[in-house]
């Protein structure tokens, strides 16, 4: 029997919809000028895009993750899913499409850490309504369903919507940052923006705490009743019906922030679908996220579910900030 079958009675079930792309990085000095040369560089080549990242995120924090996605069916796509595989990751669902490539981004990162990317989307483009009804019976099997904007949004609107009518769970990761359609957030529960991507969508510039208010009640307006501000080293913003505060970060020396955000949206989702408090899985993600920036890489840094609950034990959840 299909390991993925009879599941609709199992808790901690999450299906992400998204883009992958295979990340070609160069580490050079600088980044160069147009028409200019260096050479002198360490290459690597990993797993990335946002829906793949969260995936991995979510899977690692212990959730059971089906991911929908197109992939090239070529070398790289191959590659993709096997790597996915290799994760835990239900690939049922992944399509190689014949007539593009994988998608690919091209990444240059400076001595400082700064960063040049170029995205080529390929497959990722021509995610659509029909790849979505193929996993209609997962997604309605599911706990949670997380979706990002790096897919085209016709498939995204599809997947939500399906999930709506089958009682899932909706949290969007609205980047890369973009203004969304009012009628799209409606059918969102939770949201989890940057501060870029809250000023974007709601057009409220983030300057303090009341700023952080005001956003959550914007996104209340649009119908989204959850909304979760991830800020980095300060740590995240809930705003809810019931509750206005931040949640800060546990102090860490960063190394590499590439996917903290992603890393914070799946492991979020998987503590959800095993039925904790909103609070309790922002905080518990806020602890992967801070985990992940010490290393290296977007996919490869997400931590293990035995790292997370390493990190909480012995952790004194600070005192949450009241935002007045």
């Amino acid at each position: 029997m299909h390991p993925h079958g009879n599941h609709m009675n199992t808790k901690n079930r999450v299906v992400v919809v998204g883009s992958y792309n295979t990340d070609l990085t160069i580490k050079t000095s600088r980044i160069p000028k147009p028409g200019e040369t260096i050479i002198g560089g360490v290459f690597s080549e990993g797993g990335g895009g946002k829906g793949a990242n969260q995936a991995v995120a979510a899977a690692r924090a212990g959730a059971q993750v089906s991911f929908i996605a197109r992939v090239g069916n070529d070398a790289l796509g191959k590659e993709g899913i096997q790597h996915l595989k290799n994760e835990g990751i239900d690939t049922r669902f992944i399509i190689s499409d014949n007539d593009v490539a994988t998608g690919v981004a091209f990444i240059v990162v400076d001595e400082r850490g700064e960063n040049s990317i170029v995205v080529a989307s390929g497959a990722n483009a021509r995610l659509n309504d029909t790849d979505i009804s193929a996993a209609t019976e997962v997604i309605a099997a599911s706990n949670v369903l997380l979706v990002q904007l790096e897919s085209p949004i016709e498939a995204v609107r599809s997947s939500i919507v399906l999930a709506r009518r089958t009682g899932t769970l909706v949290i969007l990761n609205p980047a890369p940052a973009q203004p969304l359609d009012k009628r799209f957030l409606q059918e969102i529960d939770i949201i989890t923006p940057n501060a870029v991507e809250a000023e974007m969508i709601t057009g409220i510039n983030v300057t303090g705490d009341e700023s952080l208010r005001m956003i959550s009640n914007k996104f209340r307006e649009f119908g989204v009743m959850n909304t979760l501000i991830t800020l980095g080293s300060k740590g995240v913003y809930i705003g809810t019906s019931t509750r206005n505060e931040l949640i800060p970060a546990k102090k860490v020396r960063a190394v590499d922030s590439t996917g903290a955000g992603d890393v914070f949206s799946g492991s979020l989702a998987a503590f959800l679908s095993e039925g904790l408090s909103l609070e309790r899985a922002a905080l518990m993600a806020n602890i992967s996220a801070s985990i992940s920036v010490t290393r290296m890489g977007a996919q490869n840094s997400a931590p293990a579910r035995e790292e997370i609950d390493r990190s909480m034990t012995g952790y004194v959840v600070p005192e949450s900030i009241p935002v007045l």
